[in-house]
Protein backbone atom coordinates (compact mmCIF):
# COMPACT_ATOMS: atom_id res chain seq x y z
CA UNK A 1 0.00 0.00 0.00
CA UNK A 2 1.40 3.34 -1.12
CA UNK A 3 0.39 6.16 1.34
CA UNK A 4 1.17 9.84 0.14
CA UNK A 5 3.21 11.83 2.20
CA UNK A 6 1.48 14.51 4.80
CA UNK A 7 2.55 18.13 4.61
CA UNK A 8 1.41 21.00 6.77
CA UNK A 9 1.60 24.98 5.92
CA UNK A 10 0.94 27.55 8.00
CA UNK A 11 -1.43 30.67 7.71
CA UNK A 12 0.16 33.64 9.64
CA UNK A 13 -2.12 36.17 9.16
CA UNK A 14 -1.93 39.56 10.82
CA UNK A 15 -4.55 41.75 9.04
CA UNK A 16 -5.01 41.75 5.82
CA UNK A 17 -0.97 40.13 5.30
CA UNK A 18 0.07 36.65 5.07
CA UNK A 19 4.19 36.04 6.97
CA UNK A 20 5.41 34.25 3.40
CA UNK A 21 8.88 32.62 2.87
CA UNK A 22 11.66 32.32 -0.65
CA UNK A 23 12.70 28.70 -0.76
CA UNK A 24 16.41 28.61 -1.56
CA UNK A 25 19.19 25.91 -1.64
CA UNK A 26 16.62 23.08 -1.06
CA UNK A 27 16.30 21.68 -4.83
CA UNK A 28 12.80 21.63 -4.68
CA UNK A 29 10.89 25.88 -6.01
CA UNK A 30 13.86 27.27 -5.28
CA UNK A 31 12.78 30.99 -5.51
CA UNK A 32 9.63 30.83 -4.89
CA UNK A 33 7.71 31.73 -2.21
CA UNK A 34 5.40 29.29 0.26
CA UNK A 35 4.42 29.80 3.81
CA UNK A 36 6.11 27.84 6.90
CA UNK A 37 5.62 24.13 6.12
CA UNK A 38 7.25 20.72 6.69
CA UNK A 39 6.34 17.30 6.44
CA UNK A 40 4.44 15.54 9.37
CA UNK A 41 6.71 12.88 10.99
CA UNK A 42 6.06 9.53 12.25
CA UNK A 43 4.17 9.64 15.55
CA UNK A 44 3.39 13.36 15.22
CA UNK A 45 -0.27 14.73 14.85
CA UNK A 46 -0.91 17.79 12.49
CA UNK A 47 -0.80 20.40 15.06
CA UNK A 48 2.48 19.38 16.79
CA UNK A 49 4.38 18.92 13.09
CA UNK A 50 3.16 22.83 12.51
CA UNK A 51 4.19 23.97 15.98
CA UNK A 52 7.91 22.10 15.33
CA UNK A 53 7.78 23.34 11.90
CA UNK A 54 6.95 27.48 12.69
CA UNK A 55 9.40 27.12 15.66
CA UNK A 56 12.59 25.74 13.08
CA UNK A 57 12.00 27.79 10.26
CA UNK A 58 10.36 31.08 12.24
CA UNK A 59 11.24 31.50 15.79
CA UNK A 60 7.75 31.69 16.77
CA UNK A 61 6.10 29.52 19.41
CA UNK A 62 2.24 28.24 18.59
CA UNK A 63 0.09 26.46 20.58
CA UNK A 64 -2.25 23.54 19.29
CA UNK A 65 -5.25 25.04 20.42
CA UNK A 66 -4.64 28.01 18.58
CA UNK A 67 -4.51 26.13 15.08
CA UNK A 68 -7.43 25.53 12.78
CA UNK A 69 -7.04 23.51 10.12
CA UNK A 70 -8.39 25.76 7.29
CA UNK A 71 -7.99 23.53 4.30
CA UNK A 72 -6.78 20.59 2.51
CA UNK A 73 -5.43 19.85 -1.28
CA UNK A 74 -4.41 16.32 -2.54
CA UNK A 75 -1.81 17.08 -4.88
CA UNK A 76 0.22 15.16 -7.55
CA UNK A 77 3.26 16.66 -8.69
CA UNK A 78 6.35 14.92 -8.74
CA UNK A 79 4.67 13.51 -5.84
CA UNK A 80 1.45 12.58 -4.35
CA UNK A 81 1.09 14.73 -1.60
CA UNK A 82 -1.81 15.33 0.99
CA UNK A 83 -1.20 19.39 1.68
CA UNK A 84 -2.66 20.96 5.29
CA UNK A 85 -3.44 24.47 5.70
CA UNK A 86 -3.44 25.64 9.24
CA UNK A 87 -4.29 29.32 10.73
CA UNK A 88 -2.81 30.57 13.64
CA UNK A 89 -4.44 33.00 15.49
CA UNK A 90 -1.95 33.89 18.03
CA UNK A 91 1.75 33.20 18.18
CA UNK A 92 4.26 34.40 20.63
CA UNK A 93 7.65 35.61 19.82
CA UNK A 94 9.20 37.75 16.86
CA UNK A 95 9.42 36.22 13.50
CA UNK A 96 13.07 35.39 12.33
CA UNK A 97 14.44 33.53 9.65
CA UNK A 98 15.50 30.33 11.53
CA UNK A 99 17.01 28.63 8.19
CA UNK A 100 18.76 31.33 5.92
CA UNK A 101 20.59 28.39 4.22
CA UNK A 102 16.96 27.42 3.07
CA UNK A 103 15.14 30.66 3.24
CA UNK A 104 16.50 33.86 1.86
CA UNK A 105 13.25 36.11 2.44
CA UNK A 106 11.12 36.16 5.11
CA UNK A 107 8.21 38.77 4.86
CA UNK A 108 4.74 39.98 5.06
CA UNK A 109 2.62 40.21 1.51
CA UNK A 110 -0.88 41.38 0.97
CA UNK A 111 -3.11 38.19 1.26
CA UNK A 112 -4.82 39.20 -1.87
CA UNK A 113 -1.73 39.69 -3.96
CA UNK A 114 0.69 36.86 -3.34
CA UNK A 115 4.05 37.91 -4.96
CA UNK A 116 3.82 36.14 -8.90
CA UNK A 117 6.49 33.82 -8.11
CA UNK A 118 4.51 31.96 -4.96
CA UNK A 119 4.66 27.84 -5.30
CA UNK A 120 0.90 26.91 -7.22
CA UNK A 121 -0.42 24.46 -4.42
CA UNK A 122 0.64 27.40 -1.77
CA UNK A 123 -1.18 30.08 -3.73
CA UNK A 124 -4.18 27.76 -4.48
CA UNK A 125 -4.17 26.80 -0.46
CA UNK A 126 -4.13 30.84 0.09
CA UNK A 127 -6.92 31.34 -2.24
CA UNK A 128 -9.00 28.52 -1.20
CA UNK A 129 -8.63 29.90 2.37
CA UNK A 130 -10.04 33.27 1.39
CA UNK A 131 -12.99 31.81 -0.73
CA UNK A 132 -14.43 29.47 1.97
CA UNK A 133 -13.23 26.43 -0.26
CA UNK A 134 -12.03 23.63 2.54
CA UNK A 135 -10.79 20.42 -0.26
CA UNK A 136 -9.31 20.87 -3.51
CA UNK A 137 -6.83 18.84 -5.62
CA UNK A 138 -4.51 19.92 -8.47
CA UNK A 139 -1.91 17.98 -10.91
CA UNK A 140 -4.39 14.96 -11.24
Amino acid sequence: MLLAPIAVYLLLVRGDSILMLRRCNTGFADGSYSMIAGHVEAGEDLTTAMVREAREEAGIRLSPEDLEVVGVIHSMGDREYVNFFLKASEWSGEVVNMEPDKCDDLRWFDIANLPDNTVPYARQGVENYRSGVWFGSMGW
